[in-house]
């Protein structure tokens, strides 16, 4: 949910509409074994669920527009309408299955995608599957088809077409190799007997539609499927991005597209498929209870910190750990340490006027006054805008995330390289004791009032400005935190969006919005305790 809503936070950034839509997924097998578990009804354990989902969504700040859940009337409508497209098009059959089937995945697997493994709490030996570890079971039943293999040429051709589909590139290749390899097709219904909780086949109830045609369904009834002509693209249809997590990539990038396919109707743009956050370097599942708590998670730490934290360290190829006090580390080095001490640095020093010095160098003409390290800075600062677009573009905002603090990194380097603490030392020095003569002197050797306060100034400036350009930039990432950090920088509110993420394009910030107080009160990113 996160990574789209960067996503989506960041299209908005560049002026563009965007729309959000993320909800839950309640048929199959899998809740009505849950539910019963439970003891409640199935549609009451769902709501229970989608409650969560809303209420952690809105606890880290998803900006959704559509929040839908499988269990909804227009969904079910939907769904049964696609049912009935389907068949009149000769894309579904009925038919006897055998297979080994996973409840926990909600799919049949081959022979070729299941082993014989012993299981190490109980040492039974059962049968799972290769890519999941979940258990497996061999079931036979009389159910309906859809002639996915029909597409396999149609799919591949696609793919051909459209390289980037699938991110990153080494799912693409994994999504060919299965499509050219081993495309048979797919069981998309259960006997009643066996799943009652589902949309039932429209022309057949004694059958229960599959937990994955239904819920693929969903992200095109949230668009307002079935479309009346003309209609689909004020919904959001077809999608630029679905974001979705590894382990489904075979329903995303391979059953999802021979079904729009089989109903006419246009493909997502791309699909990002991250990788997973691990704990103990072990996959989290709720049966063994090696997972986090997100809710405990944002009470320690806060809505920013996790947004920063699990976007710049979560992994898209691969999978990263989870560790509370890798958190409190990154915080202290990269936002308290990195970004809220160059703030602090800049806005909260003495000795200087940052009004004065953007005032005086927000311009083209800056460089033509600049020494080489000033020069070389500001051409740094210069290219971050475009780096930063380039890796969103690419659907990598961890990699956005990690280029802007670099910056912010740089900055500070920099800075403690220039010292313009020491330079104001010598400017007050020279200001205060030093005759006509030695005016001469320290003119000659660079060192005049005028030239120590254009020195300072520019670095000033240069500093003021990587904190604009990423202020502007985090927006989409740490919305609350950027915005107290423009706001110290003193950047007007209409002056916020993309166009303003030009080096020089502002001249009128540099006085502060807000308070900045004095030690920790104020500064941009407080102390964290790291007693956890």
């Amino acid at each position: 949910m996160i990574l789209t809503d960067v996503l989506k936070r960041w299209q908005v950034l560049k002026g563009r509409k965007s729309i959000l839509c993320t909800g839950t997924d309640e048929h199959g097998m899998k809740i009505q074994q849950a539910a019963n578990k439970a003891g409640v009804p199935p549609k009451e354990f769902c709501d229970r669920g989608a409650d969560v989902f809303r209420n952690l969504a809105n606890r880290i700040g998803i900006s959704s527009d559509v929040f839908i859940r499988t269990t909804d009337t227009r969904h079910k409508d939907a769904v049964e309408y696609a049912w009935q497209m389907l068949q009149d098009r000769g894309y579904i059959y009925e038919s006897k299955h055998e297979g080994w089937y996973s409840v926990s995945d909600e799919t049949f697997y081959p022979p070729s995608q299941v082993q014989l493994v012993v299981d190490p709490p109980t040492g039974r030996k059962i049968m799972v599957s290769i890519e999941t570890g979940k258990e497996v079971e061999w079931t036979s039943e009389r159910n309906y088809h859809f002639r996915l293999s029909a597409f396999k040429d149609q799919l591949l051709a696609f793919y051909e077409e459209n390289p980037q589909f699938v991110i990153p590139r080494t799912r693409m290749g994994e999504v060919v190799h299965e499509v050219s390899t081993s495309l048979s097709d797919l069981s998309i219904s259960r006997p009643v007997e066996r799943l009652t909780w589902g949309v039932r086949v429209p022309t057949d109830p004694s059958q229960t539609i599959y937990v994955w045609l239904d819920a693929l369904l969903s992200y095109a009834s949230a668009a307002g499927y079935p479309f009346t002509p003309g209609s689909a693209s004020s919904g959001g249809w077809p999608a630029d991005i679905h974001v979705v997590g590894k382990d489904i990539v075979r329903f995303h990038c391979i059953y999802w597209p021979a079904f729009l396919m089989a109903l006419g109707l246009p493909l997502p743009k791309q699909i990002l498929t991250h990788a997973h956050w691990t704990l103990g370097r072990q996959k989290m599942a709720k049966s063994t209870g090696n997972v986090v708590n997100p809710f405990f998670a944002l009470d320690r730490f806060g809505i920013d910190i996790m947004r920063w934290y699990l976007v710049h360290e979560g992994g898209i190829t691969d999978d990263a750990d989870y560790d509370n006090r890798y958190i409190i580390e990154k915080y202290k080095k990269n936002l308290q340490g990195g970004l809220g001490n160059l703030t602090s640095r800049i806005m909260r020093g003495k000795g200087w006027d940052v009004r004065r010095a953007v005032k005086q160098y927000a311009n083209p003409a800056f460089s033509e006054h600049a020494d080489q390290d000033a020069k070389a800075m500001c051409s740094r600062i210069a290219a971050l805008p475009l780096q930063v677009d380039k890796h969103m573009h690419d659907l990598h905002p961890n990699r956005a995330l990690q280029t802007l603090m670099r910056a912010v990194a740089d900055m500070n380097a920099y800075l403690q390289h220039v010292s313009p603490w020491t330079l104001v030392t010598k400017l007050q020095s020279i200001s205060t004791d030093t005759t006509g003569q030695e005016l001469h002197e320290a003119a000659k050797a660079g060192q005049s009032p005028e030239q120590l306060e254009a020195e300072i100034d520019q670095c000033i400036f240069l500093a003021a400005e990587t904190l604009r350009l990423v202020g502007i930039m985090l927006q989409p990432f740490i919305p609350t935190s950027a915005k107290r950090l423009l706001d110290m920088v003193g950047v007007e509110a209409e002056k916020r969006t993309w166009e303003w993420c030009e080096v020089g394009k502002d001249g009128s910030y540099g006085l502060p919005m807000v308070d900045l107080g004095r030690g920790e009160k104020g500064v941009l990113f407080p102390g964290l305790t790291s007693d956890f």
